[in-house]
C-alpha cells in the first residue's frame, strides 16, 4: 500500500486493518488452543497453498458485515466496522474506523477513497495491495510451501460461526507464524493470531460480530463513495517505476521475499534546495513472501527534516529508520513490515545504490 514514510505511524495507528479479545499471556494462548482442539473433528487435509487459496477466495466471494478488532498484548490497537459486497466481478467495501480519528474508507476493486471528516478532505488513490489476508496474488505462488508448513489444530467457534483452525509455521526466523481461524463453509478468515518464534501472540485480529451473506447493496455503498460534497478531493498520484530505473538494488535477496511493486511519489515542483523532482521524490519498494510484506521507503536525507535513527513496534508491525551508509549516505530509509525486526535489518543491510 504506497503511503508516505513520514505518515506511516499516523496511518497505521488510525487504520490498522492489515489484520475479540487479545491473548494476554502464554496461558491464555494455551487455553485458546485447548478450546480449539476440544472438538474431535479435524480440518480437512490440504497443503499450505490450498488453505491460503481457500481463505483468499473466501475474503472476496461473500457479502458480509462485521466489527473487526485488532489487538496486541498491551491492549486494542484499532477497531472498525466493515461492509463488504461482491457485485458480479466487482467488489466494494466500506470500512468505518471505530477508534482513533474519524475515518471512512471505501474501496471499489483497486480504487480507494478515504474520507477524513474532521479535515473535510477525501484522499483518492489506486492500491495494488487490497489489505486482505492472506496477501496473495490472484494465482498464489507455490513457493509459499518452501517457507511455511501448515498444521491442523482443530475446530472452534468465532463470532458465532464454526471455524477450522490451522497454524502456519515458518521455516526460519525471517517471518512470523500465524494461527488462523477460517469460517468452515466459506473459508473467510474470522480470526488471526500472529505469533513469534517463542509462540507468543504479538497481534490478534478478529471479528467480534459478523453477519455472513448480509443484505448489503452495492449501489448504496457506491453512492456513498461518490458523494464528495463539502470535501476537498486530494488525488494521491503514484508513478510506477523500477528499482533499476531509480538506481537501487539488493546485494543479497532476503529469502522468500519477492519484489511486488515499485512506486515513486512525485513532488509538485523543485524542493527549493536545487534537487530535481526525481531526487526529491520518495520511492516505495514492496516485497512479499505471499503472507508477510515489507516496504522500503527511500528519500533524500535532509538533516533538517529527517528524524533520528530508530525502531518502532506496533503489534506485529515493525519499522526501522536510518540514514544509509556510504556511498549512499545522501539517502534516508524507512523499512516497514509485519515481520521480525531482523528481517528489516536484512533488507537495510542489503540495500545498495547503483549510481
Amino acid at each position: 500500500m504506497p503511503i508516505s514514510a513520514r505518515a506511516f505511524v499516523l496511518v497505521f495507528a488510525a487504520f490498522c486493518l492489515a489484520q475479540a479479545a487479545t491473548a494476554q499471556t502464554r496461558s491464555g494462548t494455551a487455553n485458546a488452543k485447548s478450546a480449539a482442539t476440544a472438538q474431535t473433528d479435524e480440518p480437512p487435509a490440504m497443503s499450505v497453498t490450498e488453505w491460503l487459496q481457500r481463505m483468499h477466495t473466501g475474503a472476496r466471494q461473500r457479502n458480509y458485515v462485521g466489527t473487526f478488532v485488532v489487538s496486541a498484548p498491551g491492549g486494542d490497537l484499532s477497531s472498525a466496522r466493515i461492509w463488504h459486497v461482491r457485485d458480479g466481478e466487482h467488489q466494494i467495501e466500506r470500512i468505518e474506523a471505530l477508534s482513533g480519528p474519524p475515518r471512512s474508507t471505501f474501496r471499489r476493486n483497486r480504487n480507494v477513497m478515504t474520507f477524513l471528516p474532521e479535515a473535510k478532505v477525501v484522499k483518492v488513490e489506486k492500491r495494488e495491495n487490497l489489505d486482505l489476508f492472506p496477501n496473495l496474488p490472484d494465482k498464489p505462488d507455490s513457493s509459499i510451501g518452501d517457507f511455511y508448513d501448515v498444521r491442523a489444530i482443530g475446530k472452534d467457534r468465532v463470532a458465532g460461526f464454526d471455524a477450522d483452525v490451522v497454524q502456519l509455521v515458518p521455516h526460519d526466523g525471517l517471518r512470523f507464524g500465524y494461527r488462523i481461524w477460517s469460517e468452515r463453509r466459506s473459508g473467510l478468515v474470522v480470526k488471526l493470531q500472529t505469533v513469534d518464534s517463542d509462540s507468543r501472540v504479538v497481534e490478534q485480529s478478529a471479528f467480534s460480530e459478523l453477519q455472513l451473506d448480509a443484505p448489503v447493496k452495492a449501489q448504496a455503498l457506491a453512492q456513498m463513495m461518490s458523494n464528495t460534497s463539502g470535501y476537498r478531493v486530494e488525488k494521491l498520484e503514484l508513478e510506477r517505476s523500477s528499482a533499476q530505473d531509480e538506481g537501487w538494488t539488493l546485494r543479497t535477496p532476503v529469502a522468500g521475499f519477492k519484489p511486488r511493486s515499485f512506486f515513486r511519489r512525485p513532488v509538485a515542483g523543485d524542493d527549493g534546495g536545487g534537487k530535481s523532482k526525481q531526487d526529491a521524490a520518495t520511492v516505495q519498494w514492496t516485497f512479499s513472501d505471499g503472507l508477510a510484506s515489507v516496504s522500503l521507503f527511500i528519500e533524500r536525507y535532509d538533516p533538517a527534516r529527517s528524524p533520528r535513527d530508530g525502531v518502532l513496534t506496533i503489534g506485529a508491525t515493525n519499522a526501522i529508520r536510518r540514514r544509509l551508509p556510504e556511498p549512499a549516505s545522501d539517502w534516508w530509509l524507512t523499512a516497514v513490515g509485519e515481520v521480525p525486526q531482523q528481517t528489516l535489518n536484512a533488507f537495510a543491510q542489503s540495500l545498495a545504490r547503483t549510481r
